[in-house]
């Protein structure tokens, strides 16, 4: 197994509560070829989340240039079918992502369960 650096407080929050959980996830997800970008964590195979740091200190998240490309990054997931999520580290320490995470994979689940079996004419 190849060892990864740590990560933010945040990601490393994040990660430790996804898997308090039981719920699958990938960290430093690559989104499109042609591009650098990648995500903080692709979440059960279709959630896209990002934890920004340094969003009070002036940080590359908060800046014009950064913020930019993290609009189209993210776009990007959109645009692969793919539910985003954006999080200061606060948000995440205060358990807000998690919390998230959760209704989503809730709310899918009901979404599923609401279907009508092919058997009834559709």
């Amino acid at each position: 197994m190849p060892i990864t650096k740590a990560g933010s407080v945040g990601e490393e929050t994040l990660a430790l509560h996804l898997r308090a959980h039981g719920i699958p996830f990938e960290r430093e997800v690559k989104v499109c070829d042609g591009r650098r970008w990648r995500l903080d964590f692709l979440v059960a195979g279709s959630i896209a989340v990002e934890v920004n740091g340094g969003t009070w200190s002036g940080g590359r998240h908060s800046r014009g240039a950064g913020q930019a490309s993290d609009y189209q990054k993210l776009n990007r997931c959109v645009l692969q079918g793919w539910k985003t999520l954006q999080y200061t580290t606060e948000q995440v320490l205060a358990g807000e992502a998690i919390d998230d995470v959760l209704e989503i994979l809730r709310n899918c689940r009901d979404s599923v369960a609401k279907l009508p079996a092919a058997s009834d004419g559709y």
